[in-house]
């Protein structure tokens, strides 16, 4: 270093501030009933995550099939009722309502459109 730069030390005030904070903070969890709150508050949190991952995930793909077709999401269903990893989700398609099945995986974003399940265009089928 040379002699005209200034070195960081701590000062007074700030080290007593950051002792307060710490002395604090493990008065509250010195508490044995404070600890188990929020061991709970976590679990509690994880389980609520876990629970909606599968309809979290199929949202994402859902809306990235929509602004790739050109669709408006609607909505999807919060798990997978038959176990093939696909959550049932429906978009609005100009004037149709399109039946999708979005991915529930990370690693396989985007929807499949369920033609098995489509509903016949009205409009279509009476000529108006």
């Amino acid at each position: 270093m040379t002699e005209n730069q200034p070195v960081d030390t701590a000062t007074p005030m700030t080290a007593s501030i950051m002792d307060s904070i710490k002395g604090f903070l493990g008065n509250i969890l010195s508490s044995w009933k404070v600890r188990i709150t929020l061991g709970a508050i976590v679990l509690l949190g994880i389980g609520i995550f876990a629970f909606f991952y599968q309809h979290y995930v199929a949202e994402l793909g859902m809306k990235m099939w929509t602004n790739s077709s050109g669709a408006k999401p609607i909505e999807c269903v919060l798990k997978d009722t038959n176990n093939d990893n696909y959550v049932s989700c429906s978009a609005l398609l100009g004037d149709q309502v399109v039946p999708l099945e979005c991915s529930s995986s990370l690693f396989n974003l985007g929807c499949r459109v369920n033609y098995g399940s489509a509903v016949p265009n009205v409009k279509a089928s009476r000529g108006n």
